[in-house]
Parts: C-alpha cells; sequence; structure tokens
C-alpha cells in the first residue's frame, strides 16, 4: 500500500495546513513535520482520508480512494479527534478498543490483553498518567487489532514528552510488521532524529 499527499493544502490562506507532499507505504516508517497545535491533526486527517483537502489529492496506489484510505488506515492518538481522555484508565480504554475490534470488551479480557504486553500493572491508571513510550505502545497495537489495517498514522506523539528515539523505534518496529506508518511531530523532534542518523 502506498498513499501520496500531493500538494495538499487546508484552510483559506491555508491556515489550517500549508502545502504538503509525502508518501507512506508498506514497511516504512516516515516522518512528518507539522508545527502549530492544530496542524499534526489536520495533516493526520489528510493522510488518513478522514479529511479532503482544499487543494491538492490523496492517493492511494496511485487512485483517488478516500474510502478505501479510511478502511485501511487508523489514525492514532489524534489530538481532540482520535486520542483518548485523559482521566479513563487503560483498561477502560483497551476495553473500548477489543469491542471495535471484535473482541471481548469486558475488564478481565482487556487486563489479559495487557498482561501480554507485560503492561498489565497499568491496567488501573488513567492513561493520561502513563509513560509515552507506553502509552503509544497501548494505542498502535489496539490501532494494529482493527480488521482490515494496514497503515497506521501516529500525531504528535512528541507531545507526551519523552525521547523521540522511544517512539520512532516504535514506528520503525510497526513498519516491519508490515505496516505503513506515518509520524507527525514537531521539528525539534525531526531535528534530533535527523542527528543520529
Amino acid at each position: 500500500m502506498r498513499i501520496e499527499l500531493r500538494d495538499v493544502s487546508k484552510g483559506r490562506a491555508e491556515r489550517a495546513l500549508p502545502e504538503t507532499a509525502l508518501t507512506y507505504e508498506t514497511g516504512r516508517a516516515t516522518l512528518a513535520a507539522a508545527e502549530t497545535e492544530q496542524r499534526p491533526t489536520v495533516l493526520g486527517l489528510l493522510a488518513s482520508g478522514r479529511m479532503r483537502a482544499d487543494s491538492g489529492e490523496v492517493l492511494l496506489d496511485g487512485k483517488k480512494n478516500a474510502a478505501g484510505i479510511r478502511r485501511r488506515v487508523a489514525l492514532v492518538d489524534a489530538l481532540g479527534v482520535s486520542d483518548p481522555e485523559a482521566a479513563v484508565t487503560v483498561a477502560g480504554v483497551v476495553a473500548e478498543e477489543l469491542m471495535f475490534a471484535g473482541a471481548s470488551p469486558n475488564p478481565f479480557a482487556a487486563r489479559r490483553w495487557l498482561d501480554g504486553l507485560g503492561l498489565g500493572d497499568l491496567a488501573g491508571t488513567p492513561i493520561g498518567n502513563i509513560e509515552p513510550a507506553a502509552r503509544l505502545r497501548i494505542l498502535l497495537e489496539l490501532a494494529a487489532l482493527r480488521k482490515g489495517i494496514e497503515g497506521l498514522v501516529l500525531t504528535s506523539p512528541d507531545r507526551h514528552g519523552g525521547e523521540p528515539q522511544n517512539w520512532w523505534r516504535l514506528a520503525k518496529e510497526f513498519a516491519e510488521r508490515g505496516y505503513a506508518v506515518l509520524v507527525i511531530a514537531g521539528r525539534a523532534s525531526q531535528s534530533v532524529l535527523e542527528e543520529e542518523r
């Protein structure tokens, strides 16, 4: 799967998102920079087929197919769109996502699932209070459970703090597992990761 954003923009005078071009594809982790509180989410919505661009186009394997992108790409932790409420327990977040994935959504199933990740001790903790690496691991793994998902768009992982290398390692791990992974982060995180390459 290959998703290409060709010179997309959003908003009057491109205020919501200036003209942006990028490609992400199966088996690869791609990092895109977007600044301000709103732009990473706008870019994530466009890249996951959930918002129409005001200019430019979004292509799936060379063709316009927003519905196909929506079916195959999960938008992960997008501020105000797909991020879990900070006060909800980790077990609560997991149980809800298990329901969407067609699995048993009860607290026992959620705890077993978390135990499988080695994170069972976090079950009763509000998700807003866990370390960034654990939060992102949980949310990415849950998104990957959904039927038909081939791509993951992770927005603003740097807003939770922690080292950029930690979430970038996660992104690469999911790419190695066969997903098309797009991570949208700030330029400071991008600079840190570029220095290590």
